[in-house]
């Protein structure tokens, strides 16, 4: 898994909000990212806010509770829309304070729609 660094960049990488970077992916139509979001990101409302943002921002994909205290994600779509939700788990709703992102690239499962797990 990659973690999502905080300052500097990289070539081929861009900006995101907070100083995280993310790769660029150009000529890549549908990408699947795995997403373990670390802080204090439960019982915060951070599932169904992230299903929320997931939906305004057409990706696929779930959302649960890890027991060590984190929320993991799979997150599938266009490269700029998973970007922008990367961006969003970079966040979190208000109440949430992340310090980190692991990530790791999958294979497009063609999953619709997007379900927060229990």
């Amino acid at each position: 898994m990659g973690v999502i660094v905080r300052a500097g960049r990289a070539p081929g990488m861009r900006a995101a909000r907070r100083g995280r970077v993310y790769p660029r992916r150009e000529g890549v139509t549908m990408i699947r990212q795995r997403v373990i979001v670390h802080g204090r990101v439960q019982a915060v409302g951070f599932r169904f806010s992230a299903r929320v943002e997931a939906q305004r921002l057409g990706v696929s994909g779930w959302v649960r509770n890890r027991n060590d205290g984190a929320v993991e994600a799979e997150i599938e779509g266009e490269p700029r829309a998973v970007d922008a939700m990367l961006a969003w788990l970079d966040e979190g709703p208000p109440g949430a304070d992340v310090t980190s992102l692991s990530t790791a690239d999958l294979e497009p499962t063609g999953e619709r729609g997007f379900r927060v797990l229990s």
